[in-house]
């Protein structure tokens, strides 16, 4: 079972970014970027379930809480908003601050403090993961720069655990929140194009 949810979470997520990553260059990146926030949504139980059965509540927490963002970014892409209402950025930023707090809090509780090397990096994966995918839901790139330390910090306490499989998806996912990064901020610099308005 253990080896069956690492695959399908980390199917799920490196589908994720390379979907995500290709979106940041395109003109019309609407199919893409469905896509990608799909295939995220579809992996997120299997990480939920595999960082829970390890005690990892901060990340498991944080996994959970990142849903929001990642319908958020779906219905914005399927709608092909570049901005969400204000009423809707405030309770998608709430339930991340919320799920940060609790997730932390439980582990404090748990462990009896902050003692393991564990608690740090998943205090790592909560910033990157969710304040990354609340930017990325907004068509910031500066989300993948956050995707990046999280990843890494994910690959680390993976890699502690052996879960070889998806320590190497976190690996191989780095080299697309790179270059989501590049093309996303890229796209950004660009010039805009005036077009006059016919009178």
């Amino acid at each position: 079972m253990d080896i069956f949810l690492q695959f399908w979470g980390g199917a799920g997520y490196l589908l994720a970014k390379i979907f995500l990553s290709h979106a940041e260059g395109l003109k019309d990146d609407r199919t893409w970027r469905i896509m990608g926030w799909s295939v995220y949504l579809i992996g997120l139980p299997a990480w939920v379930i595999l960082l829970a059965g390890k005690q990892n509540w901060i990340a498991s927490a944080i996994e959970a809480g990142g849903a929001p963002a990642l319908l958020l970014g779906l219905v914005m892409a399927w709608k092909r908003l570049d901005q969400m209402p204000l009423w809707l950025d405030r309770c998608v930023k709430g339930v991340t601050y919320l799920m940060i707090i609790f997730g932390i809090a439980y582990s404090v509780y748990y462990f009896k403090g902050i003692t393991t090397l564990s608690q740090i990096l998943e205090i790592g994966v909560t910033f990157g993961f969710l304040l990354g995918t609340y930017l990325l839901a907004k068509r910031n790139p500066r989300g993948w720069l956050l995707f990046a330390e999280m990843l890494i910090c994910m690959a680390l306490l993976l890699y502690r655990q052996g879960k070889l499989i998806l320590c190497v998806q976190q690996i191989l996912s780095l080299a697309f929140a790179v270059n989501g990064f590049i093309r996303g901020f890229r796209k950004q610099k660009s010039p805009k194009i005036y077009t006059p308005t016919p009178v």
